[in-house]
């Protein structure tokens, strides 16, 4: 499902759509096709998305503040404007030690060859 919030066609600042709420995670999703998804996060000060590991390779960079992520094991702290890829069939878990906002791109087509 595509988010009706943001109209195509039109500028709009990323960090603008997604708001902190206390004590949580808000994920929005500003484009969702079968081929892969963009979606912007905000988390709050001691929160964490639990691990996971996906199929796919993540692109991550972070908006606002800073992030620790968390990939097999090593831990990457990230601030405003910095990136990083999780490669795919790894394990990752991303922490917000203070909190932070990030956009993050999957693209599932490319693995079939």
């Amino acid at each position: 499902m595509n988010n009706v919030d943001i109209e195509k066609s039109k500028a709009f600042i990323i960090v603008e759509n997604i708001e902190y709420v206390p004590n949580s995670v808000v994920i929005k999703t500003i484009i969702k096709k079968s081929t892969g998804n963009v979606t912007v996060t905000a988390i709050d000060v001691g929160e964490t998305l639990t691990e996971k590991i996906s199929p796919y390779d993540t692109f991550s960079q972070i908006l606002e503040g800073k992030a620790e992520i968390v990939i097999d094991g090593k831990s990457n702290v990230l601030q405003t404007g910095e990136s990083i890829i999780i490669p795919a069939h790894t394990a990752n878990i991303i922490k917000a030690n203070e909190r932070f906002k990030m956009i993050s791109t999957i693209i599932k087509s490319g693995y079939e060859s």
